[in-house]
């Protein structure tokens, strides 16, 4: 006997030493992929914002109307030592629509690892939520073992959330995502725990009811889309607690079904649902807190671009796209930067790809709802997608406010698409071969209908998939930012350097803070330029406008006359996105006539002015 329980030790030793060591390579993955060119990419305007306010600086100190130097425009992104914490809040506050704990969390990050003065580091900024990212891997290891109480889950589920290209995409960005995905998988956790406690009529325990509390709040205070989530998870748990008392009063019906009974559901234990409940008002006051600033936020034109008129076809996109941003969750090949017969190949490979996993996926969730243990933890977590999604989709049409729109934005219900996978996965793990067919081959009439392959093999080929559309986002194919300016401001110096040197004046109209912005970062993107190229003696900075338009495009046209006759002349001028008139004859400016190539999120003329 003594010998069988040390045969026992040593399997289970030589067990949990194998979980740790492959938990690890899945860390050791994520955490290269997500530091891979991590601070390749030029930041997008959004992530200036979050780097202006982490620094606890302000944007209303850059000078409107009038030709400002580079420096100027750059002093927001400024390492400030008089800076705390205070003024990360009263800035952030004031002219953001965030909460404040990420933010304050990257300025203590940014204080303790920034130690040259000047402009910010990038990479530096981007390391904070990567490091994030890749502590979701064994948080979602956790959640598959907490949920599930299977390593197998738990291992797939994290090797998953490593190679997620989605999961790079808001790792690599200098923004507040991977922290509240953190969040959602310790709130989910806390959901699949008060599931089980549902199902086996138990009492929630007081720690993991202060700890889902405590979480929520944090979450809220992280992002207001948490808000989302709990929204879903609470319609996920009443759906479950009816089901519960359906199932239980159908088998009462059976064991009784000699007497006339009214079909009258009884409750769940109510002590049992009283710390649910008082987990829900806790939730409830952490949610009114932050009331106020949302109403802020919703009416601020910082949010003004998901409010926009729709036509018949876009306002059929949203489901679709909703889907669309979901495979790229498992997979992505290029389909960004690259020739049209790249990107044809890529989308036909994705589409065949997908056509073939699919009914893997759906049949491993169907044989775990087969399964009494899992049963209600995997219709919890599908209800809380299913949840999830229907709210996107109702605030998208009845508020006419489309948050399909944003990738970064699907970090909702990220987490639960994870864990659902690894839970399906796992199934096709421990299969020793699958048939795969698809009903769809039928009627299109392909010429492949069924596929076998072992379970193992299938598995790999969907992890290496994910890898692939990981490489994919590293190496900017995917998930590209939507203004370039590491291709406009290249084009703009090899035009000034082949022409006589002049001084440059770049102008943009300003409505809101999102183009002073992306006024910024041009500018970022001449200093990177000039810095990596070591010299700046054939073309100097240009001078920027940020010309002020307050429903009247005439003030911004006032603004750029005044600027011009101020500068001296020859000049060259450079409108971006000026949505205001320009008046060429009475400036003595005409516009060259060289064609200019399209880049993303610019619109833009060259002026010569004399």
């Amino acid at each position: 006997m003594n010998i069988q329980s040390a045969k026992s030790k040593i399997a289970n030793s030589r067990n949990y030493w194998f979980h740790l060591l492959l938990l690890l390579i899945w860390i050791a993955i994520g955490t290269v992929l997500r530091f891979t060119n991590l601070a390749d990419k030029p930041p997008s305007t959004i992530e200036i914002a979050t780097l202006v306010f982490s620094l606890g600086n302000s944007l209303q100190t850059i000078p409107l109307d009038s030709a400002i130097a580079v420096d100027t425009l750059l002093q927001p992104l400024q390492l400030n030592p008089e800076a705390n914490i205070a003024s990360v809040i009263h800035n952030l506050m004031a002219e953001s629509t965030h909460p404040p704990v990420y933010f304050v969390l990257a300025h203590l990050w940014m204080k303790l690892f920034s130690t040259k003065a000047g402009l910010v580091s990038l990479w530096v900024a981007r390391a904070f939520p990567a490091l994030l990212g890749v502590a979701s891997i064994p948080a979602m290891f956790g959640l598959g073992f907490v949920a599930f109480r299977s390593r197998l889950i738990a291992q797939i589920a994290a090797a998953m959330m490593a190679v997620s290209p989605y999961g790079i995409f808001i790792a690599q960005e200098a923004r507040h995502y991977t922290l509240p995905v953190l969040l959602i998988i310790a709130s989910l956790g806390c959901l699949t725990i008060t599931t089980r406690t549902i199902n086996n009529h138990t009492i929630l325990p007081i720690w993991v009811g202060l700890i889902w509390v405590i979480t929520n709040c944090l979450g809220i205070a992280t992002h207001y889309f948490f808000i989302l989530v709990v929204a879903a998870e609470g319609l996920s748990l009443i759906a479950v607690i009816l089901l519960k008392n359906w199932r239980d009063h159908r088998e009462k019906l059976d064991l009784d079904s000699t007497q006339n009974l009214k079909l009258k559901p009884e409750s769940i234990i109510p002590n049992s649902l009283f710390r649910i409940y008082a987990v829900a008002a806790g939730t409830l006051v952490g949610c009114l807190v932050w009331f106020p600033a949302l109403q802020t936020a919703s009416d601020s034109e910082m949010t003004r671009w998901i409010y926009q008129g729709k036509n018949l076809i876009e306002l059929l996109e949203p489901a679709p796209r909703i889907l669309a941003w979901m495979v790229t969750m498992l997979a992505l090949l290029p389909v960004e930067g690259v020739s049209l017969p790249v990107i044809i190949a890529s989308s036909l490979i994705l589409l065949t790809f997908m056509f073939f996993a699919l009914p893997i996926l759906i049949r491993g969730v169907k044989i775990k709802l087969g399964e009494s243990d899992s049963s209600l933890i995997i219709q919890v977590l599908g209800g809380f997608i299913l949840a999830a999604v229907a709210i996107f989709l109702g605030i998208t049409y009845i508020l006419g406010a489309d948050i399909t729109l944003a990738a970064r934005y699907q970090f909702v219900y990220f987490p639960a698409v994870i864990i659902l996978l690894g839970v399906s996965l796992a199934v096709c793990w421990e299969s020793q071969e699958l048939e795969i067919r698809n009903k769809l081959s039928r009627f299109f009439k392909l010429p492949v209908s069924a596929l076998k392959i072992g379970g193992k093999k299938a598995v790999t080929i969907i992890l290496l998939m994910g890898l692939l559309g990981s490489l994919t986002v590293v190496s900017n194919f995917g998930f590209q930012k939507s203004k370039r300016p590491d291709i406009l401001v290249p084009h703009i110096v090899k035009i000034e350097e082949s022409s006589p040197k002049v001084p440059v004046l770049i102008a943009m109209v300003r409505k809101s803070h999102s183009e002073t912005r992306a006024m910024m970062g041009i500018a970022w993107e001449f200093k990177r330029l000039f810095s990596s190229s070591g010299t700046n003696s054939q073309f100097n900075y240009p001078q920027f406008l940020l010309a002020k338009k307050d429903g009247n495009s005439q003030t911004a046209t006032d603004a750029l006359h005044k600027t011009l006759a101020e500068m001296p002349k020859p000049l060259d001028l450079w409108t971006i996105n000026f949505t205001a008139s320009v008046d060429e004859k009475g400036q003595n400016c005409v516009v060259d006539s060289q064609s200019q190539p399209k880049i993303a999120g610019y619109k833009y003329k060259l002026y010569h002015c004399s």
